[in-house]
């Protein structure tokens, strides 16, 4: 009976400290989601074919030093969204013949699909963007709700530059 006993604790023993790696991993990995990586499931077109209506984008939060053309996560309007930025601060939007002018350059954007458009609400162009500001698009130009609409993107209202999309649908 005593030898029984022997051989169950170093079985207990093992199978603890297996169990308390994996919580130890499992606690790294929820650290690691909530405060350096994050995942949102778009729920728009706005950005498509580039993001679709249900892929997941995974945002590293870390990086808000967002160059031109970066696609970022942002909260507009009480909701996250995806967006890629058009210009950063100091920079100079306006549009012409359907197309973005940056700091006065025409942009020849692969990515974007229609006419590049000033609204007939939101702010006046050229737009000079503000300093902690961005000013996003959509690459659904025609369809998308964007800065032409709400204006510059505060650095503090996103969460991050999207770094993967996971595709859900169409694979």
């Amino acid at each position: 009976m005593s030898d029984t006993k022997h051989r169950l604790k170093p079985f207990f023993a093992a199978l603890f400290n297996i169990i308390y790696e994996v919580a130890v991993i499992l606690l790294l990995i929820l650290l690691v989601y909530a405060f350096v990586f994050g995942m949102y499931r778009c729920h728009d077109n706005a950005m498509s074919p580039s993001v679709k209506d249900g892929d997941l984008a995974v945002f590293y939060r870390l990086d808000k030093d967002y160059r031109v053309n970066d696609v970022i996560a942002l909260k507009q309007d009480s909701e996250m969204t995806v967006r890629r930025v058009a210009a950063i601060a100091g920079d100079t939007v306006d549009f012409k013949d359907g197309k973005l002018v940056l700091n006065g350059v025409i942009q020849n954007e692969d990515y974007a699909f229609g006419e590049t458009e000033q609204f007939t609400v939101g702010p006046e162009f050229p737009l000079q963007v503000p300093s902690g500001m961005v000013f996003v698009l959509g690459d659904a130009r025609e369809n998308a709700t964007d800065s032409r609409v709400y204006g510059c993107v505060s650095v503090k209202d996103t969460y991050g530059t999207v770094v993967m999309i996971l595709r859900r649908r169409s694979i």
